[in-house]
């Protein structure tokens, strides 16, 4: 599978770079938030989740240590590197979201990490079918969207506690409702860069681009609603 850097996106830095602009060595040293909280308390115990951009297993780890079982989604052989030495049994399954075909569903299905925004409409709806394509149709699709803020509470930063700093430069129109974001990683013995282009979804957007896939809220399970549970429609 041979793979190229997807058209707007950009990443510099110490080793190799994803075609989405990540990092592998910086996705393999971020720190891990609440999100293994919120997937916790929103799906039964021990389900087997299907993860689709798995990166490095920043949240693969903990939801194995919890006792998840998961199948692991990446298009970067060095991302999938990093989550198949991980202990607990996990699958690793090497392709882009937006053309997985498996064959088999699973209780839950998850799209992290701000996907659903892709600036790209056709690869957002691929992949949001993607993942009714997957769930049983008494399951879960659990979703991380972005802040209501995210692209005009510029600049801005936010200090890890184990001490690198998050830093999201600039959001720059590039047209068709699009931006261009420009974030930085800095630590005490590397800088990364990532830029990547984004949606912004209003929630009334984003309700229409679930149901586009036959999906729907079930549940917004964060105050903040950047964390939801859709269920399929049909």
């Amino acid at each position: 599978m041979s793979l190229q850097m997807r058209e707007g996106y950009e990443g510099t830095g110490p080793g190799a770079i994803t075609p989405d602009g990540c990092a592998v060595e910086l996705y393999t040293r971020l720190s891990v938030g609440d999100e293994p909280d919120v997937i916790e308390d929103a799906v039964p115990a021990g389900a087997h989740i299907l993860e689709l951009g798995c990166g490095a297993g920043r949240v693969t780890r903990p939801l194995l240590e919890r006792g998840f079982r998961v199948t692991a989604v990446d298009e970067s052989p060095e991302m999938l590197e990093k989550v198949a030495a991980l202990d607990g049994g996990v699958r690793t399954v090497r392709n882009p979201i937006e053309e997985l075909d498996l064959d088999e569903k699973f209780p839950v299905v998850m799209l992290a990490s701000f996907l659903v925004h892709n600036g790209d409409t056709a690869v957002r709806r691929r992949m949001l079918r993607a993942c009714r394509k997957h769930v049983t149709d008494q399951g879960c699709v659990l979703i991380q969207r972005e802040g209501a803020d995210y692209h005009t509470n510029l600049p801005r930063e936010r200090v890890d506690p184990s001490g690198y700093t998050i830093r999201i430069l600039s959001a720059e129109p590039v047209g068709d409702g699009v931006n261009e974001v420009r974030a930085e990683y800095v630590f005490q013995d590397a800088v990364w860069t990532q830029t990547f282009r984004a949606r912004p979804l209003t929630p009334e957007q984003f309700e229409e681009a679930l149901a586009e896939a036959d999906l729907k809220v079930d549940k917004y399970l964060t105050e903040d609603g950047t964390w939801v549970r859709a269920v399929p429609a049909g």
